[in-house]
């Protein structure tokens, strides 16, 4: 896979605010790789099938892939077992995953070291949400794919870990008398649409499946984050520590309003899965207005009726 030798900023309209502490999640991430729990991963298994049986309803095969970011290998997996990929790079985030065979080599998914029209294929899972400027982020991606290639991704969406965030800000406010954000901000399907466009990508394509886990208590749900390296990462987050009791309110909070009948705790994952294709002259393109050769009323076989003028 030929890369740049030199990391570039990626070019957008206004300048993005840095929500996330992008050193701090990198940390993070590396600690939950080199302390793998088994079944943590479960969100990326289950993100990765879905990705797999949405490039196998895609009725041709790419000559160059990359699966950006790594992702436990999940994805690298599926993409072979599709027979899409005639060649297929693996590029961990930041650091080799030491569970997997060395990759192909190691990216920063905010800042793409990838040269224009190198691939043909681009695929990422569950990364793109911890990225401050996303906008540019899309847009790196778009240059590097060639005309007609695809990219694919999915990332959490607004609602995702709902439960927790209401829990934790009033047992807070009860407790302290103010709140501190701690679960980060996730973007809305309609928004994630327009960034696509305005990244320009063609036929763009955005849809959300709504994923609830089940946990004995609010605390095996904040295990299982901090085993993804999927805490708390927003950079104008509290320094100082959360309270013991504020954590046992929450919980109880949660066990009140969130339990089903047999006690277990619902959280929501929001995957919204983003799919665009870089412009290319065979693909469909809308009509112009007023190019229709066959009116609408001829077509359903309804009886046309001129209104009044009155």
């Amino acid at each position: 896979m030929s890369t740049g030798t030199k990391h570039r900023k990626a070019k957008s309209v206004t300048a993005q605010p840095e929500l996330f502490d992008r050193e701090l999640l990198r940390i993070r991430r590396q600690k939950a790789l080199k302390n793998a729990k088994p079944g943590s991963d479960f969100l990326l298994k289950v993100v990765a099938e879905d990705l797999g049986e949405r490039l196998s309803a895609i009725t041709r095969t790419f000559e160059t892939a990359i699966d950006l970011g790594g992702h436990c290998g999940h994805v690298e997996a599926l993409l072979r077992a599709t027979g899409k990929a005639k060649t297929l790079y693996r590029a961990d985030l930041w650091q080799p995953d030491p569970q997997l065979a060395a990759p192909a080599f190691v990216a920063d998914d905010a800042v793409l070291a990838l040269k224009d029209q190198s691939a043909d294929l681009i695929v990422s899972a569950l990364s793109l949400q911890f990225v401050n400027d996303l906008p540019g982020t899309l847009i790196q991606i778009r240059r590097a794919l060639r005309p007609d290639g695809l990219f694919l991704a999915t990332l959490a969406g607004a609602g995702t870990l709902t439960e927790l965030r209401d829990c934790l800000t009033r047992a807070e406010l009860e407790l302290k008398g103010g709140a501190a954000a701690r679960v980060m901000p996730f973007a809305d399907t309609r928004d994630l649409g327009g960034l696509l466009q305005r990244a320009g990508f063609a036929l763009p394509v955005t849809d959300m499946d709504p994923l609830t886990v089940r946990y004995n208590s609010m605390f095996d749900l904040m295990a299982d984050l901090r085993a993804m390296g999927a805490t708390n990462i927003l950079k104008d987050r509290s320094k100082k520590p959360l309270a013991k009791s504020v954590f046992f309110r929450a919980a109880q909070m949660y066990a009140q309003d969130y339990a089903d009948p047999d006690g277990r705790v619902r959280a929501t994952f929001n995957m919204v899965t983003l799919l665009g294709w870089t412009p290319h002259s065979s693909q469909q393109k809308p009509l112009k207005p007023g190019s229709a050769k066959t009116r609408l009323a001829d077509a359903l076989g309804s009886i046309e009726t001129k209104l009044s003028d009155q």
